[in-house]
Protein backbone atom coordinates (compact mmCIF):
# COMPACT_ATOMS: atom_id res chain seq x y z
CA UNK A 1 0.00 0.00 0.00
CA UNK A 2 1.17 3.56 -0.60
CA UNK A 3 2.41 5.48 2.04
CA UNK A 4 -0.32 7.99 2.87
CA UNK A 5 0.33 11.94 1.18
CA UNK A 6 -0.78 15.32 2.89
CA UNK A 7 -3.54 17.33 1.98
CA UNK A 8 -3.03 21.46 2.55
CA UNK A 9 -5.92 24.00 2.24
CA UNK A 10 -3.81 27.15 0.64
CA UNK A 11 -5.36 30.20 0.41
CA UNK A 12 -4.86 31.62 -2.89
CA UNK A 13 -5.77 35.27 -2.52
CA UNK A 14 -8.06 37.65 -4.02
CA UNK A 15 -6.50 36.71 -8.03
CA UNK A 16 -3.41 38.87 -7.79
CA UNK A 17 -0.66 35.94 -7.38
CA UNK A 18 1.52 38.55 -6.03
CA UNK A 19 -0.19 38.51 -3.13
CA UNK A 20 0.36 34.61 -2.47
CA UNK A 21 2.21 34.19 1.00
CA UNK A 22 5.73 32.25 0.32
CA UNK A 23 4.40 28.87 2.11
CA UNK A 24 1.65 29.12 -0.66
CA UNK A 25 3.99 29.68 -3.09
CA UNK A 26 6.45 26.74 -1.81
CA UNK A 27 3.28 24.36 -2.23
CA UNK A 28 2.59 24.89 -5.06
CA UNK A 29 5.38 24.71 -6.96
CA UNK A 30 5.71 21.42 -4.94
CA UNK A 31 2.17 19.65 -5.13
CA UNK A 32 1.49 16.31 -7.38
CA UNK A 33 -1.70 17.31 -7.44
CA UNK A 34 -4.13 21.16 -7.61
CA UNK A 35 -7.78 21.03 -7.01
CA UNK A 36 -8.45 24.74 -7.68
CA UNK A 37 -11.23 27.04 -7.26
CA UNK A 38 -13.00 28.49 -10.23
CA UNK A 39 -11.45 32.34 -8.83
CA UNK A 40 -8.42 31.54 -8.73
CA UNK A 41 -6.14 34.38 -10.38
CA UNK A 42 -4.22 34.10 -13.63
CA UNK A 43 -0.68 32.83 -13.01
CA UNK A 44 -1.34 31.19 -9.55
CA UNK A 45 -1.65 27.79 -11.32
CA UNK A 46 1.24 28.45 -14.49
CA UNK A 47 3.53 27.80 -11.03
CA UNK A 48 2.46 24.11 -10.56
CA UNK A 49 5.62 22.05 -11.18
CA UNK A 50 5.83 20.02 -14.67
CA UNK A 51 3.90 16.39 -14.54
CA UNK A 52 1.49 18.03 -11.77
CA UNK A 53 -2.04 17.22 -12.52
CA UNK A 54 -5.04 20.29 -11.98
CA UNK A 55 -8.47 19.19 -11.22
CA UNK A 56 -10.70 22.19 -11.48
CA UNK A 57 -13.69 22.23 -8.79
CA UNK A 58 -15.49 25.69 -9.74
CA UNK A 59 -18.47 26.92 -8.45
CA UNK A 60 -20.61 29.05 -10.20
CA UNK A 61 -23.91 30.23 -7.62
CA UNK A 62 -25.92 26.97 -7.69
CA UNK A 63 -24.08 25.53 -10.78
CA UNK A 64 -20.95 23.66 -9.11
CA UNK A 65 -18.56 21.01 -11.57
CA UNK A 66 -19.22 18.94 -8.14
CA UNK A 67 -20.54 18.58 -5.27
CA UNK A 68 -18.89 19.28 -1.92
CA UNK A 69 -19.07 15.61 -0.94
CA UNK A 70 -17.16 14.59 -3.73
CA UNK A 71 -14.47 16.96 -3.43
CA UNK A 72 -14.09 15.97 0.02
CA UNK A 73 -13.82 12.19 -1.24
CA UNK A 74 -11.71 13.28 -4.13
CA UNK A 75 -9.30 15.20 -1.04
CA UNK A 76 -9.15 11.63 0.48
CA UNK A 77 -8.52 9.50 -2.19
CA UNK A 78 -5.43 11.08 -3.92
CA UNK A 79 -4.08 11.80 -0.28
CA UNK A 80 -5.08 8.06 0.49
CA UNK A 81 -2.87 7.35 -2.93
CA UNK A 82 0.35 8.92 -1.53
CA UNK A 83 0.12 12.35 -3.25
CA UNK A 84 0.71 15.94 -2.20
CA UNK A 85 -2.12 17.50 -2.42
CA UNK A 86 -2.81 21.44 -2.12
CA UNK A 87 -6.46 22.19 -2.05
CA UNK A 88 -6.08 26.08 -3.80
CA UNK A 89 -9.26 28.38 -2.30
CA UNK A 90 -10.24 32.19 -3.51
CA UNK A 91 -9.08 33.99 -1.05
CA UNK A 92 -8.34 32.54 2.12
CA UNK A 93 -9.55 29.15 3.03
CA UNK A 94 -11.25 30.38 6.32
CA UNK A 95 -13.43 32.79 4.96
CA UNK A 96 -16.60 31.74 3.13
CA UNK A 97 -14.67 29.14 1.08
CA UNK A 98 -15.74 26.01 2.18
CA UNK A 99 -12.57 25.14 4.36
CA UNK A 100 -13.82 24.71 6.82
CA UNK A 101 -15.99 21.40 5.59
CA UNK A 102 -13.15 20.10 3.82
CA UNK A 103 -10.68 19.86 7.39
CA UNK A 104 -13.78 18.09 8.89
CA UNK A 105 -13.71 15.43 6.18
CA UNK A 106 -9.80 15.33 6.18
CA UNK A 107 -10.02 14.76 10.40
CA UNK A 108 -12.87 11.87 9.55
CA UNK A 109 -10.77 10.12 7.06
CA UNK A 110 -7.55 10.29 9.01
CA UNK A 111 -5.11 11.94 6.93
CA UNK A 112 -3.14 14.64 7.71
CA UNK A 113 -4.42 18.55 7.00
CA UNK A 114 -2.34 21.80 7.04
CA UNK A 115 -3.85 25.11 6.67
CA UNK A 116 -2.51 28.10 5.00
CA UNK A 117 -4.02 31.81 5.38
CA UNK A 118 -4.23 33.66 2.32
CA UNK A 119 -5.51 37.21 1.99
CA UNK A 120 -9.12 37.57 1.38
CA UNK A 121 -11.12 39.04 -0.77
CA UNK A 122 -12.32 41.80 1.60
CA UNK A 123 -8.61 42.68 2.67
CA UNK A 124 -6.93 42.90 -0.87
CA UNK A 125 -10.06 44.03 -2.46
CA UNK A 126 -9.95 47.26 0.19
CA UNK A 127 -6.59 47.77 -0.13
CA UNK A 128 -6.19 47.90 -3.28
CA UNK A 129 -9.15 50.74 -3.61
CA UNK A 130 -7.34 52.62 -0.40
CA UNK A 131 -10.18 51.84 1.62
CA UNK A 132 -9.23 51.31 5.30
CA UNK A 133 -12.05 49.05 6.55
CA UNK A 134 -11.03 50.07 10.45
CA UNK A 135 -10.55 53.68 10.99
CA UNK A 136 -9.75 55.51 14.16
CA UNK A 137 -12.61 58.31 13.62
CA UNK A 138 -14.74 55.74 11.27
CA UNK A 139 -14.76 52.65 12.43
CA UNK A 140 -13.75 50.00 14.97
CA UNK A 141 -15.86 47.42 14.29
CA UNK A 142 -15.87 45.09 11.10
CA UNK A 143 -18.49 42.50 10.40
CA UNK A 144 -18.70 39.37 7.67
CA UNK A 145 -21.49 38.16 6.27
CA UNK A 146 -22.99 35.98 3.08
CA UNK A 147 -25.33 37.65 0.88
CA UNK A 148 -26.24 34.79 -0.70
CA UNK A 149 -27.96 32.94 2.53
CA UNK A 150 -31.47 31.43 2.41
CA UNK A 151 -33.90 33.49 3.84
CA UNK A 152 -31.84 36.85 3.69
CA UNK A 153 -35.20 38.75 4.89
CA UNK A 154 -35.38 37.00 8.26
CA UNK A 155 -31.45 37.57 9.16
CA UNK A 156 -31.16 39.92 11.62
CA UNK A 157 -28.23 42.11 10.75
CA UNK A 158 -29.21 45.07 13.42
CA UNK A 159 -26.19 46.10 15.03
CA UNK A 160 -23.87 45.11 12.25
CA UNK A 161 -23.68 48.76 9.86
CA UNK A 162 -23.96 52.08 10.73
CA UNK A 163 -21.83 54.75 12.94
CA UNK A 164 -18.47 53.10 13.86
CA UNK A 165 -19.09 49.84 11.70
CA UNK A 166 -18.24 48.04 9.02
CA UNK A 167 -20.24 46.07 6.70
CA UNK A 168 -18.76 43.71 4.50
CA UNK A 169 -20.86 41.39 2.22
CA UNK A 170 -19.39 38.45 0.35
CA UNK A 171 -21.52 37.12 -3.04
CA UNK A 172 -24.07 40.31 -2.75
CA UNK A 173 -23.93 41.14 -6.37
CA UNK A 174 -27.90 39.73 -7.22
CA UNK A 175 -29.10 40.50 -4.02
CA UNK A 176 -27.53 43.81 -3.50
CA UNK A 177 -31.36 45.26 -3.69
CA UNK A 178 -32.39 43.13 -1.36
CA UNK A 179 -29.32 43.67 0.80
CA UNK A 180 -30.09 47.10 0.73
CA UNK A 181 -33.82 46.97 2.09
CA UNK A 182 -33.11 44.85 4.61
CA UNK A 183 -30.43 47.19 5.77
CA UNK A 184 -32.51 50.14 5.99
CA UNK A 185 -34.88 47.68 7.87
CA UNK A 186 -32.91 46.72 10.54
CA UNK A 187 -32.26 50.90 11.18
CA UNK A 188 -29.57 51.65 8.96
CA UNK A 189 -29.60 55.06 7.07
CA UNK A 190 -30.10 55.14 3.44
CA UNK A 191 -27.36 57.64 3.31
CA UNK A 192 -24.89 55.16 4.66
CA UNK A 193 -22.26 55.19 1.62
CA UNK A 194 -20.95 52.03 0.27
CA UNK A 195 -18.45 50.86 -1.54
CA UNK A 196 -19.11 48.07 -4.54
CA UNK A 197 -15.79 46.18 -5.37
CA UNK A 198 -16.06 44.19 -8.36
CA UNK A 199 -12.90 42.39 -9.66
CA UNK A 200 -10.21 43.45 -7.43
CA UNK A 201 -6.75 43.13 -7.57
CA UNK A 202 -7.66 41.87 -11.15
CA UNK A 203 -7.21 42.82 -14.82
CA UNK A 204 -10.91 44.94 -15.17
CA UNK A 205 -10.62 45.87 -11.07
CA UNK A 206 -13.62 48.29 -10.75
CA UNK A 207 -14.27 50.03 -7.59
CA UNK A 208 -17.91 52.32 -7.25
CA UNK A 209 -19.00 54.39 -4.54
CA UNK A 210 -22.93 55.11 -3.85
CA UNK A 211 -25.32 55.44 -1.28
CA UNK A 212 -27.02 52.37 0.71
CA UNK A 213 -30.66 53.32 -0.66
CA UNK A 214 -29.32 53.23 -4.52
CA UNK A 215 -27.04 50.60 -4.21
CA UNK A 216 -29.40 48.01 -6.21
CA UNK A 217 -30.74 50.28 -9.02
CA UNK A 218 -26.03 51.42 -9.06
CA UNK A 219 -25.44 47.46 -8.98
CA UNK A 220 -27.90 46.84 -11.62
CA UNK A 221 -27.00 49.82 -14.09
CA UNK A 222 -23.53 49.24 -13.84
CA UNK A 223 -23.82 46.42 -14.80
CA UNK A 224 -21.82 44.90 -11.56
CA UNK A 225 -20.56 41.04 -11.94
CA UNK A 226 -19.11 38.62 -9.51
CA UNK A 227 -16.35 38.54 -7.75
CA UNK A 228 -17.55 41.78 -6.06
CA UNK A 229 -17.40 42.54 -2.54
CA UNK A 230 -19.20 45.29 -0.85
CA UNK A 231 -18.60 47.66 1.80
CA UNK A 232 -20.94 49.20 3.73
CA UNK A 233 -20.11 52.25 6.10
CA UNK A 234 -18.09 55.44 6.61
CA UNK A 235 -14.65 54.35 5.60
CA UNK A 236 -16.75 53.40 1.86
CA UNK A 237 -16.00 57.20 1.41
CA UNK A 238 -12.70 56.85 1.69
CA UNK A 239 -12.27 54.98 -1.37
CA UNK A 240 -10.55 55.57 -4.52
CA UNK A 241 -13.25 54.96 -6.04
CA UNK A 242 -15.87 56.57 -9.17
CA UNK A 243 -18.87 58.10 -7.30
CA UNK A 244 -22.19 56.67 -9.15
CA UNK A 245 -25.41 57.96 -7.57
CA UNK A 246 -28.57 56.77 -9.58
CA UNK A 247 -31.34 58.67 -7.72
CA UNK A 248 -29.77 60.87 -5.47
CA UNK A 249 -31.16 63.78 -3.46
CA UNK A 250 -29.95 67.35 -3.88
CA UNK A 251 -28.80 66.93 0.15
CA UNK A 252 -27.45 63.83 -0.65
CA UNK A 253 -25.31 65.08 -3.58
CA UNK A 254 -23.96 67.77 -1.36
CA UNK A 255 -22.72 65.54 1.04
CA UNK A 256 -20.50 63.27 -0.50
CA UNK A 257 -17.96 65.59 -0.20
CA UNK A 258 -18.12 64.78 3.55
CA UNK A 259 -17.86 61.14 2.87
Amino acid sequence: MSEMGKLWLVGAGPGDSDLLTLKAARLIADADVLVHDGLIGPGVLEMARAGAETISVAKRRDRHSLPQPEINALLVRKVLAGLKVVRLKGGDPFVFGRGGEELEAARAAGIPCEVVPGVSAALGCAAEAGLPLTHRALSSAVSFVAGTCQGLKEQDWRGLAGPGRTLVVYMGVTTAGLIADKLMADGVSPDMPVAVLERGTLPGARAIRTLLAELGEVVAREGVRSPAVLVVGRVAGLANAEDVIARATMRQLEGLGAW
